[in-house]
Order: C-alpha cells, then sequence, then structure tokens
C-alpha cells in the first residue's frame, strides 16, 4: 500500500506559494493526504471529489491547479483517466461556485427591483450596481418575450448594439432549434411553484457563432403572485470547457520541454501492449548522464536548457517514427510501433547520442552532456505495459553500470540472473534471522615447514533452496544493498568468538584469526569502536586478528578513514593488502596504510606451475621480486600444486592456502587440528 504522507508532503511544497487560502503547512498537508488516498483508489468520481473539495477549500488560483496537476501528472500509479477526472470535478465546482454567486446576484436583483418598486430611486440606484458591474450577462425579459433590460456583460456575450438589442425579443437570441424547448420552460416557470431553472441552451451571437450557454432563469412575481417578468443571468459555458480542455492537456504534457508527460506515456504503452496494438514495438528509455551536476554548477536555468536541447535531438531523431514523452526528471521515453527492425532502432539511437556531442554554451561555457540509453524490442500484443517499462529501467541501469554515455540492449537472461541475484540480496536479512550463515576456516600454512600461520574466516550460507553458497556469490550484491555491513559484523563477531575460545585453551600458539574487511565495510565511521568492543566481548588479543584489505582499497578511502584503520594497526591488529593479481598498484597507494603483509593470488600464483605459460611465469617472478621493497611478509591464496608451493617458497612468500593445503574447515576440525598440532 503507497504511504499518502510523502506525496502529500511534496505536493504541499509544490503549491503552497500558489494559494489564496489561509492555511498552516500542517492542514495543507493533512488535508493533500486525504485527496492522495481518495486518488489513490484509482476511481474516476473520486477523483472528481477530489477537484470538486479543491474549489471547496477556495483552491482557486489557476497557478494552484496548474502546479497540482503537474505535480499529480508523474506521480504513479495513477492514470490519466483519473487527471481528467480530477480536472472535470474541479471545471463543475468552479461552475456551480459561479452559479451560486449567480444565485446570490438574482436575488439581489429580485430584492432590489421589488423595493426598487416599493421605494424608488434608492432601491433602483443599488439594483442598477449591481446589474451594471456584474460579470455575467443579466437579461430582463417580460412574460411575451420583449427585452426590457440588459447588462453590459450581455452586449459582450452576443456582439449586438443596445438599440439592435432592445428591439429584439429574447428567443431571438437562441438558437432556432433551441426555441420552442425554452418556450416550454417559461411556461412550466409561469404555472408551477417552481421560481427559477437551469438550462443549457444555445445563443446565436451577431456574426452567426454558435455559444454554448447556462442559462439561470428565474421567474418574477407580484407581491399577490401574479408572474411580473424573466431574469436570465447567462454563463458562456465555451470559456468553461476550454478551461476544462486546457487542464486536461496540463496534466497530460510537460510544461518545460513541450512534450507529452509520463502520464500520457504510460497511456501509449498501455494501448500499444492491447490486443489492437502492433504486432512489435519498441521502446527506448533515455537517461542524461550527469544531470544534477550540471543544475549544481550552472543553475537550473541551464539544465532547463540541457532538457530542451534533449527535447528537440529527439524531435529531430524519432519525430517521425517514435512517440516522444518526458518521463522523470531526467529522463525521456520513446515508443516505436513495428519498428523495421532493431538495427534500425539502434542506428537512430546512435544518431541521437552523437548529437549530444555537440556543447551546449552558457556564457563561456561549453556544457556538455552523455546519455545511458535502455533499448527494449519485443511482441506488442499480449505483453504487459508495466513489465516493459521495468525492462527498460533495468536496461538503463545496465547502460549506466557498464560505463554510461552508451547504449545497451535489453536480455532477458541477464535481467533473469540480476532477479536472482536480488532476490538472493533481499532475503539476506531474514536468512541472518533464522541463522542460516555460519563461518568456516580456511588454514594458512607455513610454505618453510607446513606450520598453521593462520586461520581465514569465511563467510558461508546454507541456503535452503539453493545450498551452501560461498562468500562470493553473495558478498557483492550484499554491498549494493547496504547489508554487506551487518554480514561482516556478524561474521566478525562470530568468528573472534570462537577464535576467543581457542586462545583461551592454547594460549600464545593460537594461530592468527583472518576476515576480510570489504572497503564498504572500512568506510564506516564507528570501525574502531565496533573492532574495539567485539575483541573486549572475545577475549581475543588485538595481535591475534587481522584484516585482509582489496587491493583497491587506498583509491576508495578518505583521510579519515585511513586514520580509522592506523589506529586499529597501532592497536596491534594486522592489516594485509589481499588479491594482489599483477594489478597496477602504485608503491605510494601501498605506502598510504600501515601494512603488515600482502596476499597475491590468481596469475601471480598459477604462473609459477608446471606448463605455465613462460610469459606469465617471467610476469609472476618479476612482481614478487618487485614485492620485496615493500618489506612486509609476503602471502599466496589459491594455491593448487606443490610446484607452486614449491617456487613460492623459493621467491620467499612465507605463507599459502587454497586446494593444495586442503579445503575450508569447520570450528570443530579446525580444533581437532589445533589440538593435534
Amino acid at each position: 500500500m503507497v504511504d499518502s504522507r510523502e506525496p502529500a508532503v511534496r505536493w504541499a511544497a509544490a503549491i503552497s506559494s500558489t494559494l489564496l487560502v489561509n492555511l498552516t503547512r500542517p492542514q495543507l498537508e493533512e488535508l493533500l493526504m486525504g485527496y492522495v488516498d481518495a486518488l489513490l483508489k484509482d476511481e474516476p468520481e473520486a477523483a472528481r471529489q477530489v477537484g470538486r473539495s479543491m474549489v471547496e477549500h477556495d483552491f482557486i488560483s489557476s497557478s494552484t491547479i496548474e502546479e497540482s496537476i503537474r505535480f499529480l501528472g508523474e506521480l504513479t500509479p495513477l492514470r490519466p483517466a483519473l487527471l481528467g477526472a480530477l480536472a472535470a470535478g474541479y471545471a463543475e465546482a468552479l461552475r456551480d461556485r459561479t452559479l451560486d454567486q449567480q444565485e446570490m446576484s438574482r436575488q439581489a436583483a429580485m430584492l432590489t427591483m421589488k423595493r426598487a418598486e416599493e421605494v424608488a430611486r434608492a432601491g433602483e440606484a443599488k439594483f442598477r450596481a449591481i446589474f451594471r458591474a456584474s460579470g455575467l450577462a443579466i437579461v430582463v425579459s417580460a412574460l411575451d418575450g420583449h427585452i426590457v433590460e440588459f447588462n453590459d456583460a450581455l452586449l459582450t456575450l452576443v456582439d449586438y448594439d443596445e438599440s439592435d438589442l432592445r428591439a429584439m425579443l429574447g428567443r431571438e437570441l437562441l438558437h432556432p432549434d433551441d426555441r420552442q424547448s425554452m418556450a416550454e420552460i417559461a411556461e412550466r416557470l409561469m404555472y408551477s411553484d417552481s421560481d427559477h431553472v437551469r438550462v443549457e441552451k444555445r445563443l446565436v451571437r451577431s456574426d452567426g457563432e454558435i455559444v454554448t450557454a447556462l442559462l439561470a432563469v428565474s421567474l418574477i412575481r407580484e407581491d399577490d403572485g401574479t408572474p411580473a417578468h424573466f431574469v436570465t443571468m447567462i454563463e458562456n459555458m465555451n470559456e468553461v470547457r476550454a478551461l476544462q480542455t486546457q487542464l486536461v492537456k496540463q496534466s497530460l504534457n510537460d510544461m518545460q520541454t513541450g512534450l507529452p508527460n509520463r502520464s500520457q506515456f504510460l497511456g501509449w504503452l498501455e494501448g500499444a501492449t492491447g490486443t489492437k496494438g502492433p504486432e512489435t514495438l519498441a521502446l527506448v528509455q533515455i537517461d542524461i548522464d550527469g544531470f544534477r551536476v550540471v543544475n549544481d554548477a550552472f543553475g537550473h536555468e541551464a539544465g532547463n536548457r540541457v532538457l530542451m536541447s534533449t527535447a528537440n535531438h529527439l524531435r529531430s531523431v524519432f519525430g517521425e517514427i517514435g512517440q516522444l514523452a518526458r518521463i522523470g526528471e531526467d529522463e525521456f521515453g520513446v515508443l516505436i510501433k513495428n519498428p523495421a527492425d532493431v538495427r534500425s532502432v539502434i542506428a537512430l539511437v546512435e544518431d541521437f547520442t552523437s548529437r549530444l556531442e555537440e556543447p551546449l554554451w552558457v556564457g563561456t561555457s561549453g556544457i556538455g552532456v552523455t546519455a545511458s540509453v535502455g533499448i527494449v524490442a519485443r511482441q506488442a500484443r499480449g505483453s504487459d505495459a508495466a513489465h516493459v517499462l521495468r525492462a527498460a529501467d533495468v536496461t538503463v541501469g545496465w547502460a549506466k553500470r557498464d560505463g554510461r554515455a552508451q547504449w545497451a540492449l535489453y536480455d532477458p537472461t541477464r535481467d533473469k540472473h540480476d532477479k536472482e541475484r536480488f532476490t538472493l540480496a533481499a532475503s539476506i536479512p531474514g536468512a541472518l534471522e533464522e541463522d542460516q550463515f555460519r563461518v568456516d576456516y580456511l588454514p594458512v600454512y607455513s610454505l618453510r615447514d607446513n606450520r598453521i600461520l593462520a586461520v581465514e574466516a569465511k563467510l558461508t550460507w546454507d541456503h535452503p533452496e539453493r545450498g551452501v553458497l560461498s562468500s562470493e556469490e553473495f558478498l557483492g550484491i550484499s554491498a549494493d544493498t547496504g547489508m554487506i555491513v551487518r554480514l561482516i559484523h556478524w561474521a566478525l563477531k562470530r568468528a573472534c568468538a570462537q577464535a576467543g575460545e581457542w586462545f583461551a585453551e592454547l594460549g600464545e600458539s593460537t594461530p592468527v584469526l583472518s576476515i576480510d574487511l570489504p572497503p564498504r565495510v572500512c568506510q564506516e565511521p564507528e570501525l574502531v569502536a565496533e573492532v574495539a568492543r567485539v575483541l573486549e566481548q572475545s577475549g581475543l588479543p588485538a595481535t591475534l586478528l587481522r584484516f585482509e584489505l582489496h587491493e583497491n582499497l587506498p583509491a576508495l578511502l578518505n583521510d579519515e578513514q585511513i586514520d580509522e584503520l592506523t589506529i586499529l594497526a597501532e592497536r596491534g591488529i594486522q592489516l594485509v593488502l589481499d588479491q594482489m593479481g599483477g594489478g597496477n598498484v602504485g608503491v605510494d597507494k601501498l605506502r598510504q596504510l600501515p601494512l603488515t603483509g600482502v596476499k597475491f593470488t590468481g596469475a601471480v600464483v598459477h604462473g609459477l606451475d608446471d606448463g605455465a605459460n613462460r610469459v606469465d611465469e617471467t610476469a609472476s617472478v618479476a612482481l614478487l621480486e618487485w614485492s620485496k621493497v615493500l618489506r612486509v611478509p609476503r602471502l599466496a591464496e589459491d594455491v593448487r600444486t606443490a610446484t607452486e608451493a614449491r617456487r613460492l617458497a623459493e621467491l620467499g612468500v612465507s605463507g599459502g592456502q587454497g586446494p593444495y593445503f586442503g579445503a575450508a574447515l569447520t570450528a570443530d576440525e579446525i580444533h581437532a587440528l589445533l589440538v593435534g598440532s
């Protein structure tokens, strides 16, 4: 269920400066929450009532309704039909408000006329003031239809000269087809208890133009009840309907670029995926890269120019074959029905992105933007509009993650794989609650005498459906959701508690406990305090704890975060740079951290095996020789063969782990191994 408070707060912010009514901000937000709840019922009648209620609460400024329609047009999941119903209700309420004012004017006119008959000049002057000043057309006619009096508003409405109008009968202002029905209404008023009626009729102006009007006809009676004359107030319904049309248009179009908005685009997409839609479709979604940077650097006016320029490029490229819309703050959509083929759509996308290369000049600065583009091409009929739009969102995300400034084509296989990963990530909190995780331990052996130097804690997930998962299968995606912090804290606490028990039994012969510390966890502001708390609770000395850091970590940390790691090192905790696989990691970067070791893996280790490529072997030896300048112990992981272990030892690498030495063990198995050794 959608929470109505957040959209109500944003709606209030959008219209608060346009209101003519005195409402406090909390009162306004409370009222708008009710409106949002009503709109989310997805019922046109409820939306119509919201429009009427806005008028009843004096939301009658044109700016207020314009900003409201603009905001609600971007509020999913509202349909265009709901916005149209809201606009209709608003227009109806405005009309009724006007008619109520008409009624007040009519009563004032009746009262004034009676007083005029009773007290002559004083009452006559008052009636004349109301009569002449009214913005509504008013005509007083005799029972036989002759026009007795009228105001300037009527002259403006029908465009007759005053002398011509005085010579006419009231029915001559009506369309010929409406005269008989109006005569019947007048007769009913004279011979019934009713004194007034509202009816919609057509008027004919002097130039022949037809004007649809709402007539409020009142019968004025003498004191004895005898009919005296008719007073008719006339409202031009063409103007009211033009306002309603304008409101609907505003609800379906983006005011900034002139393109249709998201609501209208969704309507197109729903139509295209229906039974009467095209055979195939292509949906192109464009996301401007770095749009916020432009706004922050040059201001919103420059951002608006970027939007207009992008919209114009889209019109130039896709205007002849696609339906264009602005579907988000910096997002655009193109719907192409029955495209020739995918290659032709890609060609158009590349044409569009190439046009963005030309800078947009703001003063002396040439602003350049790029776009990430997602392309979805599929069968149209029988598809689901929401699924097609989701596929486009996903594909734009791929383009951004793959480096931005490029296009990506929707791939169902990749999407399925991503869904599985995201599902896995989303289920981590529940798995923690249900104790599905455990910590295994991988021994690190001395390459000289085969002693156990350390045990590396390995987080493992006993998944109820997918079986045993290694940390490599879920830690990466957990970093995207932020759950990696909770996972590592849990693993650290569990592993330190276990190592504390070993230390209590084995004392100084206890091997070092090693555990990965991902970059995201290294960026936690309370890292030092958390580690100190865990060590205190477990009883494990700081000197027996070692953190393994990713080789790219120095480039990711700020000075404060490096200081946090330095404090850990000063307290005796070892820091080892892990995953040294031959990448370009400069000595200056390594020296930013107080390292106590480095660990090599991958091609560096395997290049020392029998039968390895000569180039790979040379590179491995060169890197290991170079690493001596770091003056810290060197380790190796993923050691597979005796040859690799021997060559590593010859090159001065002190410890190794991997398949050659055995798989990870449970806590009980490690305990037995330590006691036995």
